[in-house]
C-alpha cells in the first residue's frame, strides 16, 4: 500500500486552512460587538416565537 497521501502534506493543508474570514483576526472589541449582535438577534428570535 503506497504512502503517497499522508498527513504531513503541508501544501494542501495550507490552501485549505486559509479562510477569507477568520474570527482570530478580529480584535477583542469586534468579537465582543459580534457576540452582542448575535445575542440580540437570538433574543429577538425568542420574543418573536413567544409573541
Amino acid at each position: 500500500m503506497p504512502h503517497s497521501h499522508h498527513h504531513h502534506d503541508h501544501a494542501h493543508r495550507a490552501v485549505a486552512a486559509a479562510p477569507t474570514f477568520s474570527l482570530l483576526r478580529l480584535s477583542a472589541w469586534e468579537r465582543l460587538g459580534g457576540a452582542a449582535i448575535l445575542l440580540a438577534g437570538l433574543w429577538l428570535l425568542v420574543f418573536w416565537v413567544l409573541g
